[in-house]
């Protein structure tokens, strides 16, 4: 059946896996931004301890520590589930590279709706997009400790 083979030849692919964990994550976080910022956090900007925080940044807080989750937990069992590492230390080194993509979405997102006047719903989108890639290979050799020649995600531990 040739629908099958192409099917299994896709999740043979480690990094089209990884897109479609990237993808889920991506959906939970810009689903969540779109429902907070529409519908829960309604005023332009909020206290948070001692700061002025607006609707769009809360909202991006929120919904990209959703995302993160249900990435890592697609990423750790779907695509680099041949990684020795601990799951705790896979969390820790994966959330770390979250932290910083968050801030890299902030400054991007900041960009789109301050100085280019994008709407915040349409400028989330286009500032998580602009990281992915990076990530790809960043949690791969970082997060999860594999190396990058493996780009088919062979499953096999006697290949090379």
């Amino acid at each position: 059946m040739p629908g099958k083979n192409k099917g299994k030849k896709i999740l043979d692919n480690q990094f089209l896996r990884f897109i479609i964990s990237a993808g889920a994550g991506f959906l939970v976080d810009i689903g969540s931004y779109y429902l907070f910022y529409h519908n829960l956090f309604k005023r332009d900007s909020y206290q948070v301890i001692n700061y002025h925080v607006s609707n769009y940044i809360l909202s991006l807080s929120i919904s990209f520590f959703l995302g993160v989750i249900v990435n890592f937990l697609i990423t750790r069992y779907m695509v680099f589930s041949e990684s020795k590492l601990q799951p705790a230390q896979q969390f820790l080194r994966f959330s770390s590279v979250a932290f910083i993509g968050f801030f890299a979405n902030l400054a991007i997102l900041k960009v789109m709706v301050v100085y280019l006047h994008m709407y915040p719903p349409v400028a989330r989108p286009a500032a998580a997009l602009s990281l992915f890639f990076a990530s790809f290979f960043i949690h791969k050799l970082f997060s999860f400790n594999l190396k990058l020649r493996d780009h088919a995600g062979n499953h096999n531990p006697t290949s090379n």
